[in-house]
Parts: structure tokens; sequence; C-alpha cells
């Protein structure tokens, strides 16, 4: 309940400033270096970010030549362990931390870890790029993937069950529907699964996979496939279907401003975690690094990855955090 409520009140907050996601990185402040800045800076987690932290933290070394920076991207649940543990400053996810994840950390520290937010995503069911189905329904969405299907219809096993056009299409009405999908380590595993999925179970027929260019390459490659990831690794070769809660609304695209007027159902944020005790600063070089990825130049790199920049409010509220 504690994890719904953190979740909801993040897009009431982007909602309320959603006309500023047009000009996007525009509205955000330049980041300007600051003297002292040296060490060691990790992360470990979410593979979704792999590419932002990648760029992040190469362009964060050009400003500063005495910091080397390093990042795993190995899947979400990796990342509050080791932010336990203290092996690293940086613990990037793909969904929120759950409420038995912050009540571990809680334990160890006296205190909960910093959640900062730091792009927009919209989590994007792909098919192949030669499939003719115009969207799909959430509960639609549930069927396909889920044994549980919690949404309460039946199970959807070929695409001439996943709607009347389909049905119709004798090309396609008979294909079986090949799934694709990320191993339960990823965040994106997780937040599917508690949305699409209604917190069901996955079927045991979805091929797995250790990452979301992964995922991306599957369905490329099988012409009944279907899978999800962030719409960040789109190529031309998959479709990111259009999306609606029910069939009482029109399908919607998945783009940022969709996500955020609640039309499109799987938008989410991007997250890093860290270590801050309360009332004092955080580490100079963590700090830093922060601030980067909130600025200017930070949310140009997530605009340039495919994903969605911050609102100028939102990122400076986020900034405070570490201040």
């Amino acid at each position: 309940m504690v994890l719904r409520k953190r979740i909801a009140a993040l897009w009431i907050a982007m909602a309320a400033v959603v006309a500023t996601v047009a000009q996007g990185a525009d509205e955000i402040p330049t980041y300007e270096p600051v003297p002292g800045i040296s060490g060691n800076l990790v992360g470990v987690g979410s593979d979704t970010l792999n590419n932002m932290m990648a760029v992040w933290q190469e362009e964060f070394m050009k400003l500063y030549p005495n910091v080397t920076a390093s990042y795993k991207g190995e899947g979400s649940s990796t990342a509050p362990p080791a932010l336990m543990e203290g092996v690293l400053q940086l613990g990037p996810m793909s969904r929120a931390m759950k409420d038995e994840e912050l009540d571990a950390f809680e334990k160890k520290f006296g205190y909960k870890p910093t959640e900062l937010t730091v792009a927009l995503d919209c989590l994007a069911v792909f098919v192949n790029k030669d499939n003719p189905i115009r969207g799909l329904t959430m509960p639609q969405v549930d069927c396909i993937f889920s044994s549980t299907r919690n949404s309460g219809f039946a199970d959807v096993k070929v695409w001439g069950q996943a709607g009347p056009d389909m049905a119709k299409n004798d090309e396609w009405k008979n294909i079986p529907i090949s799934l694709y999908g990320r191993n339960s380590v990823s965040g994106t595993y997780g937040f599917f699964k508690k949305v699409a999925l209604l917190k069901g179970d996955f079927k045991d027929t979805v091929k797995e996979q250790p990452g979301s260019a992964a995922v991306i390459n599957g369905v490329a490659s099988d012409k009944g496939g279907v899978g999800y990831s962030g719409i960040g690794y789109k190529t031309a070769d998959v479709r990111a279907l259009p999306l609606v809660k029910d069939g009482d609304s029109d399908l919607a695209e998945p783009t940022f401003i969709n996500a955020m007027n609640g039309s499109y159902p799987l938008g989410r944020a991007l997250y890093i975690y860290v270590n801050k005790k309360p009332n004092e600063p955080l580490q100079p070089l963590t700090a830093e690094f922060i601030k980067f990825v909130l600025s200017k130049q930070g949310q140009e790199v997530v605009v340039a990855d495919g994903f969605g920049a911050l609102p100028a409010k939102i990122a400076a509220d986020e900034e405070k955090k570490v201040e």
C-alpha cells in the first residue's frame, strides 16, 4: 500500500507539470563543475538504465578527470543488497524499492535510502514489425502473458484470440503467440508482473531474457513473438503496441505525455537510490554525479537514449534531496 501511494504521488506531481515536458531538458539548468571532486564511483542495478549510466559516467569523467566510474546492469533486484553492503554509491532501479527492501535497509542503518527519480519510461509491449494487430487492452495483455489471468478472462494462445480483427485475418489467426520477457531479478519483470499481470504468475512458456535488448531481438526474429521492455529499446524491427486499460477507452500510444495524463497504462519512473544519512550532506562525489544526472546535460542523455526527461520542477525537487 505504501509503495502504491508513493508511485501514485509521483505521477500526480508529474501530471501537474505535464506542460513542461514539451521543453524537456531545455528548461533544466546547465551543470557547472566544482573543484576538488575525485574518487571511484560505482553502481549496480537496472539493465534498463545500462546505456544511460554508461553515458552519464563517461560525460561525468570528462568533467572530472580524477574520477573513475563503473556500472553493472544486472537487474534492479541486485541494487538494494549491494547498497546495503556498502560496496557502491549508486543503486539504479527501474522500479521503486519494495517495502521489504526498504525495511531491511532501515533495519541495518536506522533510516531509509534516498530515492531519486532520474528519468521517465514507458514500458511497452512489442510485436514483430509485420504483425498487423492494432493494439491490446490490459486484460488481453494479462491473458497473453499470465497463467493465473487475474483479469478474469480466457487464455490467449494464438493471435486470432487477441481481437476481432486478428480473428478475421487468415494469415495470422492460427499463428501461436510466442512470449518473451525478462528474468526475475529485473525491475521490468517486477513492474510488469504487478501492473499488467495484476500480481499474477507468468506462463512457463515465457522465454526469459537477461536484458532488454535481448527481448527486442527475440521478438524481431520471431513472427509470432510478443515481449515487454522499456520504450527506449525500440528498433525498426518491432512495433510498440498502443494499449488501453479496458475496452471502454481509446487505445493510447506509449508516449510520456500519455503516460502522465493516465491514458497509457504502463508509464513508470526510473530511479537511483543512494545511502544518505538524514540531515547530513551526501558524499561530494556522489552528490555531484546526481546533480549532473538531473542537469540539462544529464537529461539530454535521457532523451537521446529514448526515454523521457523530467519536467524541470521535478528535477529541481529531486536535486534538493542531495543538498
